[in-house]
């Protein structure tokens, strides 16, 4: 007896409209009532990200069967609500979250902010008035990993060769070439997002579904079911294969 299909969403960056797009081909193929995990990244670049978020929340609070992971962007944005910071040491190239690379500006406008060139410190005092607390209490509550079924879904991926309970939740919101240039089996197939491709990748130990909507790419929604993988487009299902 398989378990059900459990459905998963890359990277939304913000991106309402593709984010419709994807849950709409979910419901075409798994119902109302389908698993889905969202692989983090909910925010920056796209100029939707408090749509999103709302969205989201009020999927589950209607009793979704949605879990909801926290990216490193996400984790950011949480973080200049808390302490204003919008440099994390995480960042290689040092650039503040608020300039255009990262895209905290266009999130901050979501919520209705003009004006963001200003200091920091002035961003940051509007808008702890201009983003609803409940937001923030959502985004520090996000989990970092959800495993299921011979399945991790997680942002970032892990190190590998760490149990699951001593990984870093840094390394899980944040790992890049440890992880995604190992290519020995892991106890899991580790389902992520972070680390933005053309589109889909299953490469035998992971499966990256980042396929660049913080870039402008549409947004991909996947289906695994009984060790398989496929990705959904408007026609249904198509084999995503290592």
């Amino acid at each position: 007896m398989h378990a059900d299909p459990i459905y998963a969403v890359g990277d939304i960056h913000g991106q309402y409209e593709m984010l419709e797009t994807a849950l709409s081909a979910i419901e075409a193929d798994g119902g109302p009532d389908a698993r889905i995990v969202f692989l983090g990244d909910l925010v920056d670049r796209g100029s939707g990200s408090r749509q999103v978020i709302e969205r989201l929340m009020q999927g589950q609070a209607d009793g979704r069967n949605w879990t909801v992971l926290c990216g490193n962007h996400d984790d950011l944005f949480a973080g200049f609500l808390r302490t204003g910071a919008v440099t994390d040491d995480l960042i290689k190239s040092g650039v503040p979250w608020t300039g255009p690379r990262l895209g905290g500006q266009a999130t901050l406008e979501s919520y209705g902010m003009q004006d963001l060139d200003r200091p920091p410190l002035a961003l940051w005092e509007e808008a702890k008035n201009a983003v609803p607390a409940a937001h923030l209490d959502y985004l520090e509550a996000l989990p970092d990993y959800l495993e299921h079924d011979g399945l991790l879904f997680v942002h970032a991926g892990i190190r590998p060769g760490v149990a699951l309970a001593d990984q870093s939740p840094d390394d899980l919101k944040w790992i890049r070439a440890e992880f995604l240039e190992d290519p020995r089996p892991h106890p899991w197939l580790v389902v992520h997002g972070h680390s933005a491709v053309e589109v889909a990748e299953h490469r035998g130990n992971r499966v990256n579904l980042d396929s660049g909507a913080g870039y402008g790419r549409p947004i991909t929604a996947a289906v695994f079911h009984q060790g398989r993988v496929w990705t959904l487009d408007a026609m249904g299902r198509v084999p995503l294969e290592p």
